[in-house]
């Protein structure tokens, strides 16, 4: 029988640690300690202290800041999983220089940094273009919807919320006479009544102040927008996993390396105004007005509007950006698509010249409602049935509108320049289809990276500037590991 050395795992042992040493070339965490140390200017934070003569030493922010960006890019979000890595984990104590900086000093550091976030930002996107991991003529948009540190229960539109505190408030005065009612019987009075009541007391001074303080909000076509009590600047927006309360977090991602040129996060879950935004945020990062002269751009459907493509156009910006119906009309997924059509178009609807009404596959006669309406920079024309009750063939009918008369909407024409028209052109083109499937590959993986790898799945701060800050955070920590897997130097 053999023998063997003897093992003992509860014994204790001294070993000396060089913290330098424990950030290998190459690795994430070198790349951090490099950049912030050589190539972020760390003056931005020096306003914030005034201790220069009394009061107790701080934590250098270049500390606190290496050990939020080593923290986002492994997962931990919360500032007391930080402040527990500082003193258990080896590389997080060779960051910080075994410091041991408590999670209000890190929650404080990060919801703080609104006016130094986008330089900080920006330090890192140079060093990007100093290495050459830009390639500066080909880029992605993109945006995922994260839920935020707010409930969706306290969403709604300034009347509903009205509604609900006079309700909670109704509730709090049935509470009251009901414990009024048991002190007459002498009866024992519930030990959590009195709290319930409290409770509820303080939710509705909370949805009173909100409404105060709040003026109600309407869309573009003039319905009231739900706002938030808890978080006014997020939103309640429809995602493929249900509604979220949160923000619509962008990214404009250079071709090359996948380096995203900028970030910022919006409260609301359309992307039809959002081209503007990002464009200008990235040229005012590469310090350049005219940067997107003659580049190409490519964004999903949800972008496609007048206003993107507008914005487009006057940067001189060759964009690609699909309408929502394009693979219907693209001829590689005819074979997928090859489905018995159940439905009439207005192709079946026989146009009458001489009295301007159109006559239905079953005789009844649509006349004319709408002469003239505009939307999406194209002129249609309305015309609606009388009567469908009835009818045989209503379930083959026209889409829509199934429990009344039918209603037939015909296109006239463009109104003045229909720049979404001709985008809807040239992403038909052969030309225009192939430049556009190389969206996916540029900026699906961004997110990827960030919401899976540095598992990014909510905000845990409130408001658009936190929210905002722990965005471009995670978008710094994923430029940054660009820096370390092809910047060589680090």
């Amino acid at each position: 029988m053999g023998r063997f050395k003897r093992c003992d795992y509860a014994q204790g042992m001294f070993i000396p640690v060089f913290l330098e040493e424990q950030l290998m070339p190459g690795t994430l965490e070198y790349a951090i300690h490099n950049l912030v140390e050589k190539h972020i200017d760390l003056s931005i934070f020096d306003g914030k202290y005034s201790n220069d003569e009394t009061g107790r030493l701080a934590y250098d922010p270049k500390v606190l800041l290496k050990v939020v960006l080593l923290g986002y890019s492994r997962g931990l979000m919360t500032s007391r999983k930080i402040e527990q890595a500082c003193k258990d984990n080896i590389v997080f104590m060779a960051l910080s220089c075994s410091q041991h900086p408590d999670h209000s000093t890190i929650a404080s550091f990060v919801s703080s940094m609104g006016n130094e976030i986008l330089p900080l930002f920006r330090n890192i996107l140079m060093v990007c273009e100093e290495l050459g991991l830009l390639g500066g003529t080909f880029f992605a948009l993109d945006g995922c919807k994260l839920p935020g540190n707010a409930s969706k229960k306290w969403s709604g539109t300034h009347k509903s919320l009205k509604i609900k505190k006079k309700k909670i408030e109704e509730k709090v005065l049935d509470m009251i006479r009901q414990q009024q009612d048991e002190d007459r019987k002498d009866v024992p009075v519930k030990d959590n009544l009195e709290m319930q009541a409290e409770k509820l007391n303080r939710q509705a001074e909370r949805i009173g102040k909100w409404l105060k303080d709040n003026e109600p909000r309407t869309g573009s076509k003039g319905q009231d927008i739900k706002g938030n009590v808890t978080d006014k600047d997020s939103a309640l927006m429809t995602t493929s996993h249900g509604s979220i309360q949160g923000y619509n977090s962008q990214a404009l991602v250079d071709s090359k390396h996948q380096v995203i040129m900028h970030g910022e996060v919006f409260g609301t879950g359309q992307d039809t105004k959002l081209v503007p935004p990002m464009i200008d945020g990235a040229k005012a990062n590469m310090g350049d007005d005219e940067y997107f002269k003659g580049k190409t751009l490519a964004a999903d459907s949800g972008y496609h509007s007048s206003t993107n493509i507008q914005k487009c156009e006057d940067e001189e910006l060759d964009a690609y950006i699909p309408d929502k119906q394009f693979r219907t009309r693209d001829p590689r997924f005819d074979e997928k698509r090859r489905v018995t059509r159940t439905h009439f178009s207005h192709k079946d609807f026989l146009y009458d010249h001489e009295n301007d009404h159109y006559i239905c596959p079953n005789g009844q006669v649509l006349g004319l409602t709408v002469k003239r309406y505009v939307s999406a920079n194209t002129v249609y024309r309305r015309y609606r049935a009388k009567d469908c009750s009835g009818c045989q063939l209503k379930a083959k009918c026209l889409y829509g509108n199934s429990d009344g008369p039918k209603y037939l909407t015909i296109p006239l024409g463009p109104s003045g320049i229909n720049h979404t028209k001709m985008m809807v052109e040239k992403i038909d083109t052969e030309e225009g289809r192939k430049i556009y499937q190389q969206r996916m590959p540029i900026v699906e993986p961004v997110f990827a990276n960030i919401r899976t790898t540095k598992r990014l799945d909510r905000f845990t701060l409130r408001g658009k500037i936190k929210a905002n800050i722990q965005w471009l955070l995670y978008c710094m920590v994923h430029n940054m590991e660009k820096i370390a897997n092809y910047g060589f130097a680090y």
